[in-house]
């Protein structure tokens, strides 16, 4: 696994990712945070200068409001060409609140990627993978994806909402990620979710049943979802889903449940 560092200092999830040649910063937060990034960068032990490049899931202000700010201090901002005429389209937006601290990025200065040229970039810093167009979000939103099953997603719908977009570009876009087999998914905002100790078909069919029968119970009581996974030892992704479900088709009951978990992970 990779060294993966969450730098939380604004309402956005940036992670430090180190590989044996570089390091990779994927998102920033809000523009005028950007003493607050530096203290949450010395509080991890890094430096400004420990990082290569700049990764930005998607240009929504809270995504990369201190893009440029870090990329003067060194830092390169490394972008996929889909995501050229979005570099931009916050800066009206900051403008408007007259936001002083905003610096636009400067375009001369990015370096554009396809994705068929972003394994070899993240070879460049000693990481296997690659990025990857995954729109759902936003029309400009990327991945990085880690062959030792790690995904960053930024602002892509967290998997426990993933019954809510069922035939969107969304639903096409996770489905398009989980032939992969990501083990840890790292979001924008929500928190990170360990797929690899969810249930499996490897559990019968009748011990699915009981711990779906359990986690149902536990709602109707009105626990918490961390409660409940305490309770039960279930994967919190996994209660997630269940709770959603349970909440959404109350007349479907426990077998119902499990059909749609069955269809999800097909």
């Amino acid at each position: 696994m990779n060294k993966v560092t969450l730098l939380k200092y604004s309402n956005t999830n940036t992670y430090i990712i180190e590989g044996s040649r570089g390091t990779l910063l994927f998102d920033t937060g809000w523009a005028g945070t950007f003493n607050e990034f530096c203290g949450a960068l010395g509080e991890a032990g890094k430096k400004l200068q420990d990082i290569s490049y700049i990764l930005i899931s998607h240009f929504h202000p809270d995504h990369m409001g201190i893009a440029q700010e870090i990329a003067e201090h060194g830092p390169v901002i490394a972008l996929l060409d889909v995501q050229k005429d979005y570099i931009h389209s916050a800066d009206n937006f900051f403008i408007r609140n007259k936001e002083e601290a905003f610096r636009p990025i400067v375009d001369d200065k990015v370096v554009f990627l396809t994705e068929k040229e972003s394994r070899s970039f993240l070879e460049g810093v000693g990481l296997a993978g690659e990025l990857i167009h995954t729109p759902g979000h936003s029309e400009d939103s990327i991945s990085l994806w880690l062959d030792d099953g790690e995904l960053f997603v930024g602002d892509l719908n967290p998997l426990y909402e993933l019954e809510l977009h069922k035939g969107t570009e969304t639903g096409r876009t996770w489905a398009k990620l989980l032939q992969r087999g990501p083990r840890t998914v790292y979001y924008g905002h929500a928190k990170t979710a360990e797929l690899q100790s969810a249930p499996t078909k490897t559990m019968t069919d009748a011990d699915m049943y009981k711990l779906v029968s359990q986690i149902i119970k536990y709602i109707d009581r009105g626990y918490s979802l961390e409660r409940i996974e305490d309770k039960t030892g279930a994967d919190s992704v996994f209660i997630e889903d269940v709770n959603r479900m349970y909440l959404t088709h109350r007349n479907v009951g426990v077998q119902g449940i499990l059909d749609r978990i069955e269809i999800k992970n097909k």
